[in-house]
């Protein structure tokens, strides 16, 4: 695991010397609550239309009403606030899920729709999933999303089973199948991929690695 990286993104300065950790989210008041959500939407808002490279720290805290200060106590890094935004985005397909659970009759099946409905999520703003897709890859900050996913596809697809009570091979194939989605993602945000070509290939691999499931 890497050291977190708490530097300023390059030609923005370091943070204010009064920074601090950022709240944490068992004390958060409805306030902070409020504060940070407003930053991770101007942030996304920015990132949908100018990538990760228009997510100026400044910016960012112009848009979302606060000080720079502020903004660097609850985000010490650029990446801090990317991670935040994939974080809010990963929280509404986990909502989408439990409210409209996958109803296939195989566990391929059910994790294919939790995959392609991840897919359509991001797709409605492309721009700002190839931005988010590609800095978390080169992450210096922890951002446990590949576990996420895994712990999501086998809730889903066996019956509610958790990445503690999982086998070590169960834990590796849903991990296996979360990668394979993001790489046929980042193909299809490439221009590689239709997506119906991303769909039948991540209906091949689920099909393969959850037949024993």
């Amino acid at each position: 695991m890497r050291t977190p990286h708490t530097a300023a993104p390059p030609g923005e300065g370091a943070p204010p010397a009064h920074s601090s950790v950022p709240p944490a989210s068992g004390v958060r008041t409805r306030g902070q609550h409020q504060r940070r959500k407003r930053i991770v939407q101007a942030a996304a808002a920015l990132a949908s239309r100018g990538g990760v490279e228009a997510m100026q720290m400044r910016t960012v805290a112009e848009r979302a009403g606060v000080a720079l200060g502020t903004l660097y106590r609850y985000f010490p890094s650029k990446m801090d606030l990317v991670v935040a935004v994939v974080s809010d985005e990963f929280d509404l397909l986990e909502t989408s899920i439990e409210r409209r659970p996958p109803s296939a009759a195989t566990p391929a099946g059910r994790a294919v729709d939790v995959l392609m409905r991840a897919t359509r999520g991001l797709m409605r703003e492309p721009e700002l999933a190839d931005a988010l897709i590609r800095s978390l890859i080169i992450a210096e900050v922890e951002a446990p999303f590949g576990d996420r996913m895994a712990g999501l596809l086998l809730r889903v697809s066996a019956g509610g089973l958790t990445l503690e009570a999982a086998t070590e091979e169960q834990y590796a194939l849903a991990g296996s199948l979360a990668g394979v989605w993001v790489h046929e993602l980042l193909e299809m945000l490439r221009g590689r991929r239709t997506y119906e070509q991303l769909q039948r290939r991540i209906e091949i691999a689920a099909g393969r690695l959850f037949a024993g499931l």
